[in-house]
């Protein structure tokens, strides 16, 4: 049948505005990772430097999707559950040097009245659980990180947990796990931290490595996003938000003690709801990630730190340099190809270096091909010249679009020998109307969530 002349035009125009303008990432490929029909989000994901065919992906609430051929395929494991306690979420899971896989998990009873967290709060708690063979079966026992009951007089909230390990080998601390992340007082907001030495059995008491203390919610004044990494030599490098700046710190002694942290970095608010928003999106946070360098022979090598925020108008993504330690930073590097002051958003950005490579890498949704800055892609983004420049590619090329979804508050992205490993989520369209239920007028029904991962190959790209 031929198409009438008019009609071709807008279908090859249609056709042309749902392809993404970017190369596509060399290699790409997408995996759904969560069931249909499920809201999975707020994911994370690792790969064993010992052995790179095993990828382990999660997602809340605490489901484990696990891979043994280097992410091509993922099957979902048996998790079993802290006793007591529900579900699981704000989950993040790292390798050790041994091969193990470590998954952090937030659970609680309840949280408090929608604008205020401590008002009727139940208890909630941070624990760790341990996989021995790359995450297709996990341990009964979960280590105790941090536990409040719920009934003590001055109550206090656990938030946001970040578990990840020294791998490091030439590392004094070769084998080490921390673990860090916020405790929301009743008159504060403050970072803790523990660290475990016998493969996630135990963890140390908590300390407190904010020098200085936020506000104690979490919209635009508390401390929010602890990130850590560790360098060749073992040294800690850690980072969050505090306001309107990126805050630093670091350890040389395997997380027995800190610097005093400082800002280092002046970003807008990492937390982009309200008249900041970004249409279609519930709420979105920019809080930073850090990377280094942490290449045999490159002690003290170059670290990298990525946010997003608005200082443009529109929301894009950033990344700064050190090559001194952390004592001094880069001016801000727009990391986001397309024109500046364009409209378009790019947000909810994740940053890793390769271990083995050095490249950096940074993901994010990113909206430059949609004139009207509602269709979302994902763009991943590669350095290889030490943070200088970023050559972006599309790594999916079929926009969602999402009415008011709350995707979660992160993505998460890590890199292994020139292959790359990212997970976020992305919304679904709302199922047909069921022509046997009445109308009750609105939007519809909303659609569901899935899980992706998505991987890419640069091996043999300079």
């Amino acid at each position: 049948m031929k198409l009438p002349s008019l009609f071709l035009f807008f279908f090859l125009t249609a056709a042309a505005l749902a392809q993404p303008s970017l190369p596509r990432a060399p290699g790409a490929r997408i995996v759904t990772i969560s069931p249909p029909n499920s809201r999975g989000n707020e994911p994370g994901i690792a790969v064993n430097p010992r052995n790179p065919k095993q990828v382990v992906a999660v997602y809340q609430s605490a489901t484990v999707a696990y891979s043994t051929d280097g992410g091509e395929t993922f099957a979902l494991a048996e998790l079993p559950p802290v006793p007591g306690w529900r579900g699981g979420g704000d989950v993040s899971t790292t390798f050790d040097n041994k091969g193990h896989v470590y998954l952090s998990t937030l659970h609680f009873d309840r949280l408090g009245t929608a604008s205020y967290w401590a008002h009727n709060a139940g208890r909630n708690g941070i624990f760790v659980r341990r996989s021995l063979d790359g995450g297709k079966t996990w341990e009964k026992d979960a280590a105790t990180v941090k536990v409040f009951q719920g009934n003590e007089p001055e109550i206090q909230w656990e938030d946001m947990p970040r578990i990840f390990a020294d791998t490091a080998p030439k590392s004094p601390h070769a084998g080490n796990l921390y673990c860090g992340w916020i405790e929301w007082q009743l008159d504060k907001s403050i970072i803790l931290f523990a660290r475990s030495t016998d493969q996630g059995k135990t963890f140390s008491a908590p300390i407190r490595i904010s020098t200085h203390a936020g506000l104690p919610r979490d919209d635009n004044g508390g401390l929010v996003g602890f990130v850590g990494v560790v360098g060749a030599d073992g040294t800690i490098y850690a980072i969050w938000n505090d306001g309107n700046t990126i805050t630093f710190t670091t350890s040389h002694d395997g997380g027995k003690t800190f610097a005093p942290s400082k800002a280092v970095i002046d970003v807008a608010p990492p937390y982009f709801g309200g008249a900041g928003g970004i249409p279609g999106v519930s709420r979105a946070m920019g809080f930073p990630q850090i990377g280094v360098d942490a290449r045999e022979g490159k002690a003290g090598g170059t670290l990298y730190v990525a946010w997003s925020d608005f200082r443009n108008g529109d929301v894009d993504v950033f990344i700064s340099t050190s090559t001194d330690h952390g004592k001094t930073w880069s001016q801000a590097l727009r990391v986001n190809s397309d024109t500046v002051h364009d409209g378009k958003d790019q947000f909810f950005q994740w940053m890793a270096v390769d271990p083995i490579t050095g490249v950096a890498y940074v993901q994010f949704y990113d909206r430059r091909d949609d004139p009207a800055n509602r269709k979302t892609w994902f763009t991943l983004a590669r350095s290889t010249d030490g943070g200088k420049t970023f050559t972006n590619y599309a790594w999916t090329d079929t926009p969602f679009e999402s009415q008011q979804a709350f995707l979660g508050d992160y993505t998460w992205l890590t890199a292994y020998d020139n292959k790359v490993y990212g997970v976020w989520t992305e919304t679904l369209p709302p199922p047909p109307p069921d022509p046997s239920v009445p109308a009750r007028g609105g939007r519809g029904g909303a659609g569901g969530t899935a899980v992706r991962v998505g991987m890419a190959d640069f091996t043999g790209l300079k």
